[in-house]
């Protein structure tokens, strides 16, 4: 009887972290290409998979993919749930983070942005998955933050082990409320391109971060840090976490800040950081102009300093 019980539970929270009404915020995604001559090698830069996904994200048909999705298309189709095709425009491309943003001449529900889901809370993925069609997939959080995992130099990663296959990057990733957490971006695998149960989906943050520069400017503005980090040695790694500041660029943000060569990097804005890809990572989050605390550990002693990104 208990098994029943749980059972059913499980089944109402999968059902609670889906709405069928958010199908009609995420469309397929067709870069289109000329056609290749019969026998002719393939176009370079030519998307791998020729469908892909995109969610809305701003009212007035603004549409977030992923760069890898459209491959160097210059033009691109969309497909709505209701089997409408309009074509888009292409406003933005961000390569370091991978996402991109497109705008078509309808104005799709938008989604309710959600925060940092809970480590095993129960999330859904909706895609275009290997160009099927719009579907759904669910399973749980399996890891928060994830950086350096070798597909963009700017990560921010929520790992999950929905079942997300090709044609799905560039799908939504909803929470229990059925708010837009993630974007999904990438699925980790060993030769084969299916799911594993390893997929990764871009957090809302850093897809607004991303999407908002976009669309005011056509280009993500970033600012420097003035610092280089290096992982830390092997056996200062049996006492203390986090990365060794190897350079500082004079008059940078990180000299201002009074960051010194030798200092152990521990948190930036709140954000653990444990390896050289966190840096660039939580740094990337913030825009040129934002303040936040930066704590390093300097000959043993915690210090704490105010870090302001400049240009």
């Amino acid at each position: 009887m208990a098994l029943v019980l749980l059972a059913a539970a499980l089944a109402g929270r999968a059902a609670a972290a889906f709405s069928p009404d958010a199908l009609q915020s995420v469309v397929s995604v067709l870069p289109d290409w000329p056609a290749k001559p019969k026998g002719a090698a393939p176009v370079e830069g030519a998307p791998k998979h020729p469908e892909g996904s995109g969610v809305a994200v701003l009212p007035g048909g603004y549409i977030a993919t992923n760069v890898h999705v459209l491959g160097r298309a210059e033009r691109v189709t969309v497909r709505l749930e209701d089997g409408r095709q309009l074509p888009a425009r292409i406003l933005g491309r961000d390569a370091p983070t991978d996402i991109a943003l497109l705008q078509i001449d309808a104005d799709l529900p938008v989604l309710r942005m959600g925060g940092e889901p809970p480590l095993a809370s129960r999330v859904c993925a909706v895609g275009n998955q290997f160009g099927l069609g719009l579907s759904v997939t669910c399973g749980v959080v399996s890891a928060l933050r994830r950086t350096g995992t070798g597909f963009n130099p700017i990560e921010d990663f929520i790992q999950t082990d929905a079942p997300i296959n090709p044609g799905g990057s560039g799908g939504a990733l909803f929470d229990s409320e059925g708010r837009l957490v993630g974007l999904v971006s990438a699925i980790f695998t060993k030769e084969s391109d299916a799911n594993i149960g390893i997929n990764f989906a871009a957090s809302s943050r850093l897809v607004m971060r991303v999407v908002d520069d976009l669309k005011a400017h056509g280009r993500v503005l970033r600012g420097r840090p003035g610092f280089v980090v290096e992982p830390l040695a092997e056996d200062a790694r049996e006492t203390q976490a986090g990365v060794r500041v190897s350079r500082i660029e004079p008059g940078n943000a990180a000299a201002t800040a009074g960051i010194k060569v030798g200092d152990v990097v521990t948190t930036i804005a709140g954000r653990r950081i444990r390896k050289t890809a966190d840096v660039a990572s939580a740094i990337g989050l913030h825009r040129p102009g934002d303040r936040f605390e930066i704590a390093v550990v300097r000959d043993g002693v915690p210090v704490k300093s105010t870090f302001e990104v400049q240009p």
